[in-house]
């Protein structure tokens, strides 16, 4: 049993300033600071510290030959994610995000994805065929080509383990990958431009996510940043709550609660427990900054949900 993740990888650049200047203008930022991140790469690690080892994750992507590309594939390793499924890329950097952070924690992103843009469906295949099975996750964003995400998901399916999609960023042309996904994971921005109307609150998530499902997804699960998470699946429809932190950023929120999801599947526990499992570490999350280094361990999950009585890990 293990937990896959097939998605990107970059190296973040970011700047906190308390107003991100607009067009045309120039502001003064307030810190500055590199980190591993990368969607997919984000989520593994979330994952890989909650499990902590009672089940393996795996990445699958593609770096370049630049030293950035050196320091992601060891951070993914010092989290205890595997990498032999990520390949190098002779003559190409790795991917490269710009994040904004303003005052409030919100940040924008500008990204040039380099050698994630070379994840073919061959890796994605040879990945899924050799890792999945039976009781397994697959985790998939779309900052990778949509080919090979199709193509491990079909995969995923005809072995019987969970796929779990995050459709971020948003792309119109990935519409097709719905209907592969046992589980879909929008934020409300991302639910918002899925369902075709504005999603700010439980009762427009709780549409949004039926509306999912009419087009053939198992489960939706809309975050909801402070809200918490909106979980639609057969038999479910609830509000998992968010738990109240002083957040300081909010860059790896969404992959942090999909790879505190992605941990409660790949154990066993039902979407709602696992969605818990999802929120609170996505409460963690925003209480530190960076992306990786903000993902939170085992215990501090399991501290935090005690707080509202939920079952340890």
């Amino acid at each position: 049993m293990t937990v896959l993740v097939l998605g990107g990888i970059n190296i973040d650049f970011i700047v906190e300033a308390p107003v991100i200047a607009g067009r045309g203008e120039t502001r003064e930022g307030t810190a500055f600071y590199t980190t591993p991140g990368g969607k997919g790469a984000n989520q593994a690690v979330a994952a890989a510290r909650i499990l902590e080892g009672r089940v393996g994750v795996e990445m699958a992507s593609m770096l370049g030959d630049d030293r950035y590309s050196e320091e992601m594939r060891g951070d993914l390793e010092a989290a205890g994610v595997g990498t032999r499924f990520v390949g190098t890329a002779v003559g190409e950097h790795c991917g490269v995000a710009v994040i904004l952070i303003d005052g409030s924690g919100e940040n924008s992103v500008n990204a040039v994805y380099g050698a994630n843009t070379l994840v073919d469906e061959a890796l994605g295949v040879s990945a899924a065929t050799e890792l999945l099975g039976a009781g397994s996750v697959l985790m998939v964003q779309q900052e990778t080509p949509l080919e090979a995400t199709a193509a491990a998901m079909r995969i995923a399916r005809e072995r019987g383990a969970t796929s779990i999609l995050d459709p971020a960023p948003t792309r119109a042309e990935a519409a097709h990958l719905l209907e592969l996904a046992d589980v879909v994971t929008p934020n409300e921005h991302e639910a918002s431009e899925l369902a075709g109307h504005p999603v700010t609150d439980a009762e427009s998530a709780r549409e949004a996510a039926r509306a999912l499902r009419e087009r053939g997804v198992g489960a939706a699960i809309v975050t909801l940043a402070a809200q918490g998470a909106w979980v639609e699946a057969e038999g479910v429809s609830e509000l998992v709550p968010a738990h109240e932190v002083d957040p300081v950023a909010t860059v790896g929120a969404g992959d942090a609660f999909n790879g505190g999801l992605a941990s409660g599947l790949a154990l066993g526990l039902g979407l709602v427990e696992s969605a818990r499992i999802g929120v609170a570490a996505g409460a963690l999350c925003v209480t530190r900054r960076g992306a990786q280094e903000a993902m939170a361990s085992r215990s501090e999950v399991e501290a935090l949900m005690a707080e509202g009585s939920s079952a340890p890990l």
